[in-house]
């Protein structure tokens, strides 16, 4: 479970690279739409910046919990309770070699995924627009939590990933870790905005990254058909 947490928390970290442009933009234009004794005050903007990131990382752990549940009715409307873990543990490394792929930028249809979120979206984000303009630090809470139900197709694969687990609170702490390892690169993005921007358009770093995700991918396997063999 610990080596599971640490590849969320780095998946976060490189998604900061991929997805800045979108994210990184609503985080700075919720910055920006901040009333202007807020902007002027750092400690005061920071409490801000951080309840968005926290609001939004807890919808992604509350997913993250809800994917548990579903993995573990999946497997538990199965018979052979072996044989049906051995499947989640290769449909999950799949899934990782995907994202992998997928921010390495040799798999762009893997964001098809984000279709899967839209029907929900269209509920959630008019819920979202009541809070505009965020004026305190709780609408900025709420307003990242609807922020956090927003169509993206590395969350989605996350989840999917998750659904793995078939554990309500292994499914949240790693949703959990990889939204923490998104919310260095999401709060910082008004102020260097640019550095990511060049980061972000970095392709050997990219594919660096996604090569390390895939690599662990294959090693899970293998270790998954190993000890498949084993059990046998």
């Amino acid at each position: 479970m610990e080596h599971s947490i640490a590849i969320a928390f780095l998946i976060g970290l490189a998604s900061t690279l991929h997805c800045v442009g979108m994210c990184g933009g609503i985080s700075g234009a919720l910055t920006l739409s901040l009333p202007e004794d807020v902007r002027k005050r750092r400690t005061r903007l920071f409490t801000f910046v951080l309840a968005y990131g926290l609001g939004r990382i807890g919808s992604y752990a509350l997913a993250g919990g809800i994917a548990g549940v579903v993995g573990a009715i999946l497997l538990r409307g199965g018979g052979d309770t072996g044989a049906l873990h051995l499947v989640a543990q290769l449909f999950a490394a799949t899934i990782l070699a995907g994202i992998g792929l997928y921010l390495a930028g040799w798999f762009p249809g893997f964001a098809q995924l984000e279709r899967l979120g839209a029907p929900a979206w269209r509920r959630i984000e008019p819920l979202g627009r009541r809070l505009l303009p965020v004026s305190s630090p709780l609408q900025a809470l709420l307003f990242g939590a609807a922020w956090g139900w927003l169509p993206c197709g590395l969350v989605y694969s996350m989840l999917i990933w998750t659904l793995a687990t078939a554990d309500a609170l292994q499914g949240a702490l790693l949703m959990l870790a990889f939204g923490a390892g998104t919310l260095p690169g999401v709060m910082t993005a008004g102020i260097f905005a640019a550095w990511l921007v060049r980061l972000a358009r970095a392709p050997h770093l990219r594919q660096a990254i996604g090569l390390l995700i895939m690599l662990v991918a294959l090693a899970t396997i293998a270790y998954s058909l190993a000890g498949g063999v084993n059990h046998h």
